[in-house]
């Protein structure tokens, strides 16, 4: 078979690929019909992720995981466009890694809200503004943003989905690597990139901004100052920026996870993860107490983080992750024990243990 052969028989598998996305694109509306008949909501976090782990399964072909996810997550943007005029609240500007989150989880077919500040994106969410929010709440390296944590304590939003983001920091600029004075990125990635400046860029000023998009738009903009921003390649290509080192941060494998905010939590997809914020008693044992329900009743917990409480001085509210849904019956009952020792429980929400 020569060359124009593969050719005309892709343009012929083309031509079949368009006709089936058309009806796939026709139930979809009917789908929408009926959410929007019964009072549901068009997006549905839950049904994706069990979508896209059975199309996974499925696959028997060239395509990886990661590529199944990248086209489906594509086809299904496209859906909800032709449905729902759906606005996702992130920390911008654009080409930000919060912004390049929320594009992996919802696609390019939405409308992207880019915001100064994630209390922002909460306050947009719960003004129903947008009707998504993505916030980033841990980083591999640096752990977790106590910010994001204590916006949580006041909104009565709901965590409904996970983001899994690696993160690549590159030194970008609009000058030579010789003429750069100061270098702008948002403070967890400056810190990332710690030992690498301090090596290859000993003598400039580390300046702290909003975030990494705004850090090349502050590049480009004050190129004749010598600036230079931590950022990445997406923020370099949108600024007109060369990209001078690349994978500079200090850990090879530099992963952040993001959070999906919303009014409702998700139902059980049978691989989930539960988040929840507690309160007690400033007396001996009481956290030990407090926690003991969930090793009776075998529920591993992958994180607990103090915060101080903002009441009282020297006195705090923790944060946990839990494996499990909140309506699987052991997850349930050692929350029930939890609000027999605690002063305030309060279930932020379960939603999918993706690893995408």
């Amino acid at each position: 078979m020569n060359l124009d052969d593969i050719r005309r028989r892709i343009d012929a598998i083309d031509r079949e690929l368009l006709g089936l996305l058309n009806r796939r694109a026709d139930l979809v509306h009917e789908v929408g019909l009926v959410k929007k008949r019964d009072g549901l909501q068009i997006y549905a976090p839950d049904r994706e992720e069990s979508m896209l782990r059975r199309l996974v399964e499925m696959n028997r072909g060239r395509l990886d995981e990661r590529s199944i996810r990248a086209i489906y997550r594509e086809i299904m943007s496209a859906a909800l466009s032709l449905e729902d005029h759906l606005r996702i609240a992130c920390l911008g500007p654009e080409g930000a890694w919060t912004h390049q989150a929320a594009r992996k989880k919802f696609g390019s077919s939405v409308e992207y809200l880019a915001l100064p500040d994630d209390a922002d994106v909460f306050d947009h969410v719960e003004r129903r503004v947008a009707d998504y929010g993505v916030v980033a709440v841990e980083h591999s390296s640096e752990g977790t943003i106590g910010r994001t944590l204590d916006l949580f304590i006041d909104s009565p939003l709901r965590i409904c989905a996970q983001i899994l983001l690696r993160i690549d920091h590159c030194l970008v600029s609009a000058v030579p690597m010789e003429r750069i004075r100061t270098v702008h990125s948002h403070p967890q990635a400056l810190a990332q990139c710690r030992s690498w400046l301090r090596m290859h860029l000993p003598q400039v000023v580390l300046v702290e901004c909003a975030s990494a998009g705004e850090a090349a738009r502050i590049a480009r903009e004050r190129a004749d100052e010598g600036a230079a921003a931590v950022a990445g390649s997406a923020a370099a290509a949108l600024h007109g920026l060369e990209v001078h080192a690349s994978s500079i941060q200090d850990r090879a494998i530099n992963t952040t996870r993001f959070l999906v905010i919303g009014e409702k939590t998700c139902p059980p997809t049978g691989c989930d993860r539960t988040s929840l914020i507690f309160a007690i008693d400033n007396r001996p044992g009481a956290l030990a107490r407090a926690l003991s329900a969930f090793d009776r009743l075998q529920v591993n917990l992958s994180r607990i983080e103090s915060r101080p409480a903002r009441e009282r001085d020297w006195e705090y509210v923790f944060h946990i992750d839990l494996a499990g849904h909140c309506e699987d019956s052991a997850v349930a009952e050692a929350i029930d024990a939890l609000r027999g020792q605690g002063s305030m429980v309060k279930l932020l929400g379960s939603y999918a243990d993706s690893g995408e």
